[in-house]
C-alpha cells in the first residue's frame, strides 16, 4: 500500500517543503508543528516556551482532526527545545495538560541549536487509527 500525503486546510502553512501527515498501513506520521498562529501566519510567535507549546499542541489538534484522529490516537511524541535546561520544565507542564495522566504517549525530548521561524518549541507525532 503507498503511503497517502495529507495537506489540512486549517492548519498552519508548512515553512519547509513536507505534508502535514503520511499516512501508511493505519500509522499516521505528524509532521513538527511549530507555534505559528494558523490564522494569520505572519503574526508573532508567543511569548514564551509555556505559550508557544499550547500554540504547537492546538496546531497539532488541527492536523490530527483533519485526518480524523485526537490526541487520543497518539502512541509517540518528539519534543524538540531549543533551551532545553531553561524551558524543558515549563514545557513539560503545558505539554501534560493535553494527556490523560494514564495515557501519556511514549515520548523523546532533545535539545537542538534551532528551529525554523526562531521557535523555542516543535513537537511531531507518530498516531495509529483504531
Amino acid at each position: 500500500m503507498l503511503p497517502i500525503h495529507h495537506m489540512i486546510g486549517s492548519a498552519p502553512q508548512p515553512v519547509a517543503p513536507f505534508s502535514h501527515a503520511v499516512e501508511t498501513d493505519g500509522w499516521i506520521f505528524i509532521t513538527g508543528q511549530m507555534p505559528t498562529n494558523p490564522d494569520n501566519p505572519e503574526a508573532p510567535l508567543p511569548d514564551g516556551v509555556a505559550a508557544q507549546t499550547q500554540r504547537v499542541m492546538e496546531n497539532l489538534k488541527l492536523v490530527l482532526a483533519g485526518v480524523d484522529l485526537s490526541l487520543e490516537n497518539v502512541v509517540f511524541a518528539r519534543v524538540y527545545l531549543t533551551e532545553f535546561k531553561r524551558d524543558y520544565h515549563a514545557m513539560n507542564e503545558t505539554y501534560r495538560s493535553y494527556f490523560p495522566p494514564d495515557k501519556l504517549p511514549g515520548r523523546t525530548c532533545v535539545g537542538v541549536t534551532g528551529l525554523a521561524v526562531d521557535a523555542l518549541v516543535e513537537i511531531d507525532l507518530v498516531a495509529r487509527r483504531p
